[in-house]
């Protein structure tokens, strides 16, 4: 009985999914589902990328939270648009709720959204919001065992970044174990390693994502 209902909310889920990545492709819009453990710097690393993307990505960002505004009063400081979603509990967003903010959503103005998921590397990664990219998110800080304990995302995710890079000589993280493990689950996967704090390693990232939202544009 659990795995029938459990199939069928991700059927339901994905249904949504698809009409949602109706809509963004229609609209020629690149959507980012970030996707990573609390306190991993997501929004940190939001804060720091989205001004300095280059004047042709218009973006805006959907928070995905628990409760507070918090993240998208941060993000808003930026000069970006963003929405707030407080799942009241829930431990990821779902293509429901995506579906239901579509329209405040400034869709006209904008070619790159992204959506902030709940700080959870196990729920999010099943639900499908109708993004053409997961981006999953590890701080050094929480080890690098990360990717073989919670294998799922790892392998979803067609990008991972590493932030907190400026603590590695500070922590007990493998860098080298962390790779082969991440090689072993997803060989292909785009890789990044950043600090947020110091802004290492951002460029790469930011010029990386204003391609994919360059690219689905000219290939609309």
């Amino acid at each position: 009985m659990q795995v029938q209902l459990t199939t069928n909310i991700l059927k339901a889920n994905d249904a949504i999914a698809a009409l949602n990545r109706k809509i963004f492709n229609e609209k020629n819009i690149f959507v980012i589902n970030i996707i990573s453990s609390p306190g991993a710097g997501k929004t940190t690393l939001l804060e720091k990328i989205l001004p300095k993307l280059p004047p042709d990505i218009k973006p805006a960002v959907i928070e995905g939270d628990l409760t507070t505004t918090k993240d998208a009063e941060r993000i808003e400081k930026t000069g970006v648009f963003a929405l707030q979603i407080n799942t009241l509990g829930g431990c990821h967003l779902d293509a429901n709720m995506i579906s239901q903010v579509l329209e405040k959503l400034p869709l006209d103005e904008i070619n790159l959204l992204v959506i902030e998921n709940v700080g959870n590397l196990v729920c999010p990664a099943g639900f499908d919001l109708g993004e053409d990219m997961k981006m999953v998110i590890l701080s050094v800080t929480e080890g690098n065992d990360k990717p073989l304990k919670y294998p799922v995302i790892f392998r979803e995710a067609a990008v991972s970044v590493l932030n907190k890079i400026d603590l590695l000589n500070y922590v007990d993280f493998d860098l080298k174990q962390y790779e082969e493990d991440l090689q072993a689950i997803n060989p292909n996967q785009q890789r990044f390693y950043v600090s947020a704090r110091t802004e290492e390693g951002l460029e790469p990232l930011i010029m990386f994502i204003a391609e994919k939202v360059r690219s689905k544009r000219g290939g609309a």
